[in-house]
């Protein structure tokens, strides 16, 4: 789903056409996902806290697809990380859903900022859980790194 869900989000602006049409086209799309249960953007607080729920005391999986599409050629990479949750008190949840920070954020929380705090460790790529698996896009495009520095 992640995967496929980066794909149209790239296919559907490499569609341009004319001079404004890109050469290269990066989509990323993140998931959580739990016990065969997909947990994306909660859509208000009543949400957030269910899905804080659901994922304290818990190891969830953060599901990043990466699609790519350069001069109308398609490549896709799927990056996982394990994410084991502390076990949230009704106040824990209260408090980080107060913050907002749980807005527009897969699973509900944000691991570069205050939700750090909910977090007793992962397994895998951190920049994964933060919204773009660096480590899989560099697999994905190694010249990356040399186009970006000659661009200077």
């Amino acid at each position: 789903m992640a995967v496929e869900n980066a794909l149209r989000k790239a296919r559907a602006v490499a569609k341009a056409d004319g001079p404004l049409a890109p050469a290269l086209v990066l989509g990323v799309d993140t998931l959580v996902a739990l016990e065969g249960r997909i947990y994306g953007k909660p859509a208000d607080e009543g949400h957030a806290r269910e899905t804080l729920r659901a994922l304290s005391g818990s190891t969830h999986t953060v599901l990043s697809g990466v699609a790519l599409i350069e001069d109308r050629q398609e490549r896709t990479a799927l990056a996982a990380t394990e994410v084991v949750f502390r076990t949230l008190d009704e106040w824990s949840i209260d408090w980080y859903v107060a913050l907002g920070e749980w807005r527009d954020r897969a699973g509900g929380y944000g691991i570069q900022g205050a939700g750090a705090a909910l977090v007793r460790e992962i397994r895998g790529d951190y920049e994964n859980v933060v919204g773009l698996p660096v480590a899989t896009l560099l697999d994905l495009w190694p010249g990356l790194l040399c186009a970006a520095w000659a661009r200077g």
